[in-house]
């Protein structure tokens, strides 16, 4: 972000550096020590799990390179830079390159030393000669050889220790420093040699980094997929030629041609050609959409038919795919609950693990007598079980893997702790309009009354409601339109707020609205005469006219047609009730199915809240399947009911379209919008999005939430348990310290890291029809 001081120059810029060996919270201390000595850097988020550091600084005081000097002077490569102006990213290493790092080729030069200096000691003693004195003590063949594996393969682990030791952080590469060094000095100090447990520590230590390594790489890899949805160039339109230029140059109001099989390469509006276009990247639908002129169509979704040329409406930095890939970068910066547990836990551990390890080392041979290199040995060993790595890591992890296979999915979380709080999540209150229904409006009944026609009633409610802005009013111009009846010639609008509107028609005065509207006129609503000779007419209403000659509107057949789910408006004038006209907006074919799925998963209670009548409200609530349903609210009423619900239910869910219902989402402890693909409000307003209008993500989503936090509660204990049991085991002698190293330290970091991928598998299990 910039922000700009009133001279117009800029007052803060913000970096964003890749630091792909940045992979644990303890490196990620060292580098925020490193950046908190940079004068004029004003915040920084330092990201393990995707190897970004976001620094926040003022330009007048520092720039760029200085940041990464910081970083670097940490310990920490920095690969590649994007200040926002720039719009580029960094592409994550292939996991894969891990084992032919620098890094790996030391480790298994060491190995090959260290197999020998095993071969040597254990196998073949006869040729173990002595080839050097240190310090009155004869330094043999196979001790030279774990020496020389201590150099190479403990000379990254030591340089990460000093950066630890230079900036006070309590980490596994210092305690892997002290654990190393304090076995060779102790090999020399006693004359009993532990060359070779120093060397094994050394490189096993070094293939659990490696081992680490790779699994946050395959982590990250995950996000890298939503970054390459977007392609790298654009074919544009410029003086009539086709021009092929990278993303980055595309402007606003370009046109882009995009063919057959291609994907589109910036969000923008279709303004020639149709074809059907995949937006499973973005929306999550799995059926291809079509799209025509004036269609929106988004970055990364695919063409799959006809030739379209589109009008671009964001830059590359500022398109939904952009949008989503910056919001999943940023989901770990809202920590779990568990996660603030286990770094408050770690702040303990560490200290006290160590403490018991100095405790272990010293006291035994002090006191009793017993053998100094045996008590050491097993002290540091307890350094090396000192560090809180995989259970540290064990939440982020598994926060960013749900997070991603969400937005792969069409859902975007905004943070973890969202991600958290929708597993929990035990009653569900959703919007209507919009939501359980699709939000398009449609007239499905006319009926005539006394003399008029269905023409009549039409052309008189055109006229009216041309001037309104509420989608009820749309709905009926909109058929009136297609049946080609125009209106009549209106003055005096005017809106009457949660009634209808009136207006002069032709110099007479016409009314359109609800039933209290006219009653509230003088209308006696119990006797009108309806016409029966034509008209867009139930046939179940057109027998209730034909068989009583008059209807009682209250009664009869207002109440009929809001059992169906219909919103009645009544079009008449001082003297006449001319007509009327149901409107229905149709329920979404997901929507049973999905509050079924959402029973079947455990939410004990769903409600619907919406402003309609309760009639209306009543026949979708029905078709729908949900607990209960209230009726006529308004916006501050909805708010209250979330909070009735919040008193009754541990944690409440709201859905609606992010926009209207922004109080009521912000109300209720996880707020989920539909359809916020393209939309920044609904991308603001809620902590979940569902990109498209699809109501089957929601069940997946409460599905994945309840699922990451089963995997990270798996991972933080299981971590903590296989760190008890072993440190229990270090002062009987049991482990070993190459057990701890591979069991505690890079076991459990990758078994952690491999039950976070997990997470990635889960799917929807409905279609977008609702059907398994």
């Amino acid at each position: 972000m910039t922000d700009d001081s009133p001279g117009g120059e800029p007052a803060t810029l913000t970096a964003r550096l890749s630091v792909p060996d940045m992979d644990c919270p303890s490196c990620a201390g060292k580098v925020e020590h490193a950046l908190e000595g940079v004068a004029g850097v004003q915040s920084f988020d330092t990201q393990p799990t995707t190897g970004r550091v976001v620094v926040t600084y003022d330009p007048g005081e520092a720039d760029e390179a200085e940041l990464v000097a910081a970083v670097e002077a940490a310990g920490y490569e920095v690969t590649g830079r994007s200040g926002e102006s720039e719009g580029e990213r960094t592409e994550a290493a292939e996991p894969d390159s891990v084992w032919t790092s620098p890094r790996a080729l030391k480790t298994w030069a060491s190995g090959v030393l260290v197999a020998a200096g095993f071969l040597l000691e254990f196998l073949l003693p006869g040729s173990n000669a002595a080839v050097a004195e240190l310090l009155g003590s004869d330094v043999l063949l196979s001790d030279a050889a774990f020496l020389g594996g201590i150099l190479i393969a403990g000379q990254p682990i030591v340089r990460g220790g000093y950066y630890s030791l230079k900036s006070l952080n309590l980490d596994i590469d210092l305690l892997m420093s002290v654990a190393i060094l304090g076995a060779v000095a102790a090999s020399v100090a006693f004359g009993e040699r532990l060359y070779f447990e120093a060397a094994t520590l050394a490189v096993l230590f070094s293939v659990s980094e490696l081992l680490e390594s790779y699994s946050m790489d395959r982590a990250r890899s995950s996000l890298e997929e939503l970054m390459e949805l977007s392609p790298d160039e654009a074919t544009v339109l410029r003086d009539g030629e086709e021009v092929t230029i990278p993303v980055e140059d595309v402007r606003v109001g370009d046109r882009v041609v995009v063919r057959p099989g291609e994907k589109i390469p910036m969000d923008g509006v279709v303004v020639d050609g149709e074809s059907a276009v995949n937006q499973a990247p973005i929306t999550g639908e799995s059926v291809p959409v079509d799209k025509t002129d004036g269609d929106d169509v988004y970055a990364g979704t695919i063409n799959e038919a006809g030739y379209l040329e589109v009008q671009v409406t964001a830059e590359a930095t500022e398109n939904t795919l952009s949008r989503i890939v910056e919001m999943v970068e940023d989901a770990q910066a809202n920590q779990t609950e568990r996660e603030q547990f286990v770094e408050r836990f770690a702040a303990y551990y560490t200290p006290a693990v160590v403490g018991a390890g100095i405790l272990v080392g010293v006291v035994p041979p002090l006191l009793f007598g017993a053998s100094w290199p045996t008590w050491i040995l097993r002290g540091l060993t307890l350094f090396v079980l000192a560090c809180p790595c995989a259970f540290v890591i064990s939440t982020p992890v598994s926060v960013v893997s749900g997070v991603t296979s969400a937005a792969k999915n069409g859902v975007l979380v905004k943070g973890g702790n969202h991600l958290e709080a929708m597993g929990a999540v035990e009653a569900v209150a959703f919007d209507k309009t919009g939501t359980l229904t699709k939000g398009e409006l449609t007239v499905t009944d006319v009926v005539p009354l006394g003399d008029n026609t269905d023409e009549d009633v039409l052309r008189c409610a055109r006229g009216l409601e041309s001037r309104s802005e509420h989608p009820i009013g749309d709905a009926i111009v909109e058929h009136a339109d297609d049946r080609g009846i125009e209106g009549r010639a209106v003055s005096e609008f005017e809106s009457v707020t949660g009634k209808g509107v009136r207006a002069d028609l032709d110099g007479t005065t016409h009314y359109a609205g609800k039933p209290g509207y006219f009653a509230d006129l003088g209308f006696d609503l119990s006797h009108v005469h309806a016409a029966t000779d034509g008209g867009v007419v139930t046939q179940k209403t057109r027998d209730l006219c034909e068989r009583n000659g008059c209807v009682d509107l209250l009664e009869d057949l207002v109440p009929e047609l809001q059992s169906e789910g219909k919103t009645v408006v009544l079009v008449g004038t001082d003297d006449e009730l001319e007509g009327v006209i149901a409107v229905a907006d149709e329920v979404r074919p997901e929507a049973k199915a999905a509050v079924q799925r959402l029973r079947d998963l455990g939410v004990e209670h769903t409600v619907m809240l919406t402003g309609d009548n309760e009639r209306t409200a009543g026949a979708i609530a029905e078709q729908v399947g949900v607990d209960d349903f209230r009726a006529e609210l308004l916006p501050e009423q909805k708010v209250a009911a979330v909070e009735d619900l919040t008193d009754e239910y541990e944690a409440v869910a709201m859905v609606g379209d992010g926009v209207n219902d922004a109080p009521a989402l912000a109300t209720a402890t996880v707020g989920v919008a539909m359809g916020a693909a393209g939309t920044d409000t609904a991308l603001e307003t809620a902590d979940i999005a569902l990109m498209g209008d699809d109501l089957t993500r929601l069940p997946y989503l409460y599905d994945l939430s309840g699922r990451t936090n089963g995997v990270i509660r798996q991972n933080v204990w299981s971590s903590l348990a296989a760190k008890a049991v072993l440190a229990a085991g270090v002062p009987l002698g049991f482990v070993p310290i190459w057990v701890a190293v591979l069991v505690g330290d890079a076991g459990m970091t990758t078994a952690v890291t491999g039950n976070a991928m997990r997470l990635s598998r889960v799917k929807p299990e409905l279609d977008a029809d609702g059907s398994e």
